[in-house]
């Protein structure tokens, strides 16, 4: 219970505004709906361990919090950055206690991926046999970073990444809270919802910085950006982002996509990926998704692997972007840097949605079961050698970010990208 001094201490807007209700979470209707798996427990008041896999500020916490409320269990939150077996054990000691007296406990671990494989044995027979129900939260592939015996005992639900509907509601809920609008024009709004970049509790942050600025300002999009810090797109270069997105690279390049290929080399440079890393990639490329069927694509790729390692971050960058152009479709020109400029550019206004599951790859049950992979047509299985699918992210529509000149062999590349456009433009009428 909160003494006197904290009741009147200031709490930052995303504190005040958290929801009170599982109806007043916003964006996971999936989950909290009536037929969802977390509303069906709310509903029941029965509840079974799970794990909460999704991107930061989509409500992991107070959703694990309202569902403990709902259920009359006792909430005993702890983060896995802060804590060790020896915390466990008075948790789980206060929770036989509890369970004696007839009260259950919903143990919330935050960032549940920080425990150690030793850690996260430690309290497999108390999840088993009921002295706990678990509820862990992570940001990071939990086939990746749980065991086995956890992922076996807790069902894996995973959280969408919180669109533009979602965050405009937050807006809203920010300015009733405030008592007066966002100091901010239209366009300034729209950016400051992609700045968010999907995390409501980020959009909230942002929003009390823009609640300072005196009432009669009103900002616009440059003037925004120096009141608030631009978001850098989520990217882990060890784990799933890192996967993700060299899936993508490859399998837009198998595709004859040069534009998407160059979105997601960019999104990978923009996260911190080691370039070396995407040059051996396009090596790898070049012998087995062309060979012989352009026998320069080695030689290309060997040679924007040698140019990088010579010139470095960033000018280096660009013999890879000619390489991907290459691999893609062909040769050289001025085109290269504006490709790389608009791919930038791009990924830069698109924070980071994740890559359509169909051209996911799916190394785990988890991924299979959740989708990754499902629907991907193998270009060299068509009759033309393509496809046609879409491998820009949902919601993002296609852009032709390379525009081939009128020089040398680019004029055949032209003709190719027109040809691959009609074929694209027949898959798109047949479905």
């Amino acid at each position: 219970m909160a003494t006197l001094f904290e009741a009147q201490a200031p709490r930052p807007l995303a504190d005040r505004l958290r929801p009170e209700s599982l109806g007043e979470v916003l964006g996971q209707d999936h989950l909290i709906g009536p037929e969802g798996p977390i509303g069906r427990m709310a509903g029941s008041g029965r509840l079974s361990s799970f794990i909460l896999w999704g991107p930061p500020g989509t409500g992991k916490t107070t959703i694990a919090r309202l569902l403990s409320e709902v259920s009359d269990f006792h909430f005993e939150p702890l983060s896995a950055v802060f804590s060790g077996v020896a915390d466990l054990r008075k948790v789980f000691e206060a929770a036989r206690r509890r369970r004696q007296a007839g009260q259950g406990t919903l143990l919330f671990i935050d960032e549940i991926h920080r425990f150690n494989r030793a850690q996260q044995d430690s309290f497999l027979h108390y999840v088993e046999d009921g002295t706990v129900t678990l509820v862990g939260a992570t940001t990071e592939n939990p086939s990746f970073e749980l065991n086995a015996p956890l992922l076996s005992r807790c069902q894996v639900l995973v959280l969408n990444r919180l669109d533009d509907g979602a965050l405009e509601e937050m807006l809203k809920r920010a300015e009733k809270e405030a008592g007066r609008d966002l100091p901010i024009d239209p366009e300034a709004r729209i950016s400051l919802r992609a700045m968010a970049d999907g995390d409501g509790r980020f959009l909230f942050n942002m929003a009390e910085a823009l609640f300072e600025v005196p009432t009669e300002t009103v900002l616009d999009r440059a003037a925004l950006a120096e009141v608030v810090q631009r978001r850098v797109p989520l990217y882990d270069k060890s784990q799933e982002g890192h996967f993700n997105l060299i899936s993508a690279l490859h399998k837009s390049l198998r595709g004859s996509d040069t534009d998407a290929a160059l979105y997601w080399m960019a999104r990978m440079i923009e996260g911190g990926e080691d370039p070396r890393y995407i040059a051996r990639r396009l090596a790898r490329f070049a012998v087995e998704d062309i060979g012989l069927a352009d026998p320069q694509a080695l030689v290309q790729a060997l040679a924007a692997w040698e140019a990088y390692e010579r010139l470095g971050s960033p000018e280096g960058e660009l013999a890879l972007v000619q390489c991907v152009i290459y691999l893609g479709t062909a040769p050289k020109s001025n085109a290269a840097y504006r490709a790389a400029a608009s791919a930038t550019r791009l990924a830069r206004e698109t924070g980071s949605l994740m890559p359509p599951k169909h051209i996911l790859n799916a190394p785990t049950r988890l991924m299979k079961d959740l989708d990754y992979g499902k629907d991907y047509v193998y270009d060299h299985d068509t009759e033309e050698g393509f496809s046609g699918q879409d491998y820009f992210p949902d919601g993002v529509p296609r852009r032709q970010l390379y525009r081939p000149g009128e020089r040398g062999f680019e004029r055949d590349i032209a003709k190719r990208l027109q040809y691959w456009n009609k074929l694209r433009g027949a898959a798109g009428e047949s479905e």
